[in-house]
């Protein structure tokens, strides 16, 4: 089993904790006798998400015949490069439980994603806020990047809802978006972009004298943003594609055991994440009768039977995506997280 992580700085806070998430899960499952009685090895490919880094892993899964599966490729941007390239050279092998946000990438006949889009985020954010009473948002993207991609996204949300919207458009950074806002400024802000960035701009607003609220999606890590050094003036919200880590579903408590056992590392929803993307890998493997190669393992995940992970349930839609969960957490001004 071969998983893929970004490693650059803006991709590191979710590959990471994703990534030790993940091999908590492996350990856990070859403990437990593996699948179908073989121990699962877990090749662990870094790259930096450009398309010779990821072209380079591919060569290396091509080059290795005993790995039948490409599992919880993390982050985004990785993801969604991925799966381009594994359509565009015809490889044939299942790329499972990725931190694809995207929805756009579903239906691909290779990726099997498993958790909620970035368009189920936002939507479920906004719904939010529009039943709070919240009349107008505004949104903050960390990047012309995403300024992009998003903001289509962002708007058709805002408009189903019948929120009133008001964009920020990167133009020189982020802290100077931050910089910017004054008192006609909605003061709930729903932020588009990764942690490092959320850092930033928490940081510029911090001693604004209007009160702000921000919102963002899961691919910011609230323990790694305080960490990082976050305003703690502002209150901070983010989606998340999981149950809370502190949750009383049976998945959730055997994650926590795992990864007290095996590593000194605090519970996270993106360690959560790739905690379920091996178990999800693992559970359907198990289910291939005969040889287990990458053709075999390919067509169990091409049937897309419902899985229920000791309660939290796979089912895929007419788009190809395993999962529409979504929650959110909030970061306190003194430290703590809420859910």
């Amino acid at each position: 089993m071969a998983q893929i992580v970004d490693n650059t700085p803006s991709q590191l806070d979710v590959s990471r904790d994703f990534l030790i998430g993940s091999r908590a899960a492996w350990q856990e499952i070859n403990k437990n006798g593996g699948v179908n009685g073989r121990v699962v090895q877990h090749l662990v490919l870094e790259v930096d998400a450009s398309a010779e880094s990821l072209r380079a892993a591919l060569d290396t899964v091509q080059k290795t015949a005993n790995c039948v599966v490409l599992s919880g490729t993390a982050g985004d941007r990785a993801a969604s490069q991925l799966v381009a390239l594994l359509k565009h050279d015809q490889h044939n092998i299942a790329h499972v439980a990725p931190w694809l946000q995207n929805s756009d990438l579903d239906g691909d006949q290779r990726t099997f994603p498993i958790f909620a889009s970035r368009q189920d985020q936002i939507a479920q954010a906004i719904k939010s806020l529009s039943l709070m009473g919240i009349p107008e948002i505004g949104a903050v993207y960390a990047s012309e990047q995403e300024y992009t991609l998003y903001r289509n996204d962002v708007e058709r949300a805002s408009t189903a809802l019948k929120i009133k919207l008001m964009s920020f458009k990167p133009t020189g950074g982020v802290a100077q978006v931050g910089k910017s806002l004054n008192a006609d400024t909605p003061r709930i802000l729903l932020f588009m972009g990764g942690t490092p960035e959320l850092v930033q701009f928490t940081q510029s607003i911090e001693k604004q004298a209007r009160q702000r609220y921000v919102l963002a999606l899961a691919d910011v890590n609230l323990q790694t943003l305080m960490q990082m050094g976050a305003s703690r003036q502002t209150p901070i919200m983010a989606t998340q594609v999981v149950p809370m880590v502190n949750a009383s579903l049976p998945i959730v408590k055997s994650y926590r055991q795992t990864l007290a056992r095996l590593f000194d590392e605090p519970p996270t929803p993106q360690s959560l994440a790739g905690y379920i993307a091996a178990r999800y890998t693992s559970e359907v493997l198990s289910t291939v009768e005969g040889a287990l190669t990458r053709q075999t393992a390919l067509l169990a995940f091409q049937r897309r039977q419902v899985v229920d992970l000791s309660g939290f349930r796979v089912s895929f839609n007419a788009q190809g995506r395993g999962g529409s969960y979504v929650t959110q957490s909030m970061v306190t001004p003194d430290g703590r997280l809420v859910g």
